[in-house]
This record gives structure tokens, sequence and C-alpha cells, in this order.
């Protein structure tokens, strides 16, 4: 019974790490091929984040509705599934951000492949990074409320 949501968890969270660390090691790379590389990676990262929040809310509401311990009008209910939306949104929005920037490092890489400015400036956007951390950080107070479930007694 544990499978889903234990799975769910350890998926998202290998995908944040994951992808935080090929975000930041593209930040640190100059040539364009090195960086559409790096980016390119962070895909399947992104996927498993998805899968494990998908995992994570799918376990959530099973516990809502078949349970029948929990309602879906519970707090912790409503806020999970507010910030499971939110970090969605705002992940997605980061990731076609990062993806634009993916797009731009490979058309530099079959050009020329040599270093550009705009190219480390679009790599080190603070708002896809802001995005990035926001989505992120939401996925873990999803992750916790869960387990924590506020307000209800026991």
């Amino acid at each position: 019974m544990l499978f889903l949501p234990v799975t769910g968890a350890f998926l998202f969270l290998g995908g944040v790490v994951v992808a935080w660390v090929l975000g930041i090691a593209a930040a640190l790379r100059k040539r364009p091929s090195e960086i559409a590389l790096l980016l390119g990676l962070t895909g399947t990262a992104a996927a498993a984040i998805g899968l494990g929040l998908l995992l994570s809310i799918v376990f959530g509401l099973w516990l809502v509705f078949d349970l029948d311990q929990y309602d879906l009008w519970d707090g912790w209910v409503i806020a999970a599934l507010v910030m499971w939306a939110l970090s969605g949104a705002l992940g997605g929005t980061a990731g076609r951000r990062d993806k634009e920037t993916r797009l731009f490092a490979e058309r530099l890489a079959a050009e020329a492949d040599v270093p550009s400015n705009e190219l480390v400036a679009r790599v080190r956007d603070p708002v896809a990074l802001s995005l990035n951390i926001a989505s992120s950080l939401l996925g873990f107070a999803i992750l916790a409320i869960m387990i924590w479930k506020p307000g209800v007694g026991g």
C-alpha cells in the first residue's frame, strides 16, 4: 500500500536533485554544446518530478476517497491540491523558459559553438531560477503536508 507514495516521493526528490545539479552545471559552462547537453538532460529529471508529484497526489486523493478517514474539504487536502496546481504551473513556466534556452544553445552550438554572453545570461535567468525554486518548494510542502496533515485529530 505504501508503494505509490514512497515511489512518488523518491521520484520527486530524486528528480529535483538531478534537475538542480544539471542546472547548476549548465550555469557554470560557457560552450553552447555543453549547456545544450546539460539542459537537455533535465527533461528526464522533469519527467521524474512530474511522475512523483502525480503518484503523490493520486495517493493523497485515494486516502480521501477510499478510506473515509479524511474529507475532500479538509484544509490540508485543499492546500495540497492548490499547491500541486501551483507547483505544476510554476514548473511548467520555468520549463518553457529553460527549453527556449536549450534551443538557443543548440542553435549556437550548431553555428560555431563559441561562448555567448546572451546564452550565459539566459542560463542564469533569475526569473526561471525563481520559478524553479518556487515549484520545488511547493513540491516539498505538498509532501510535508500529506505526511503531517495539519488539523487532523488523532
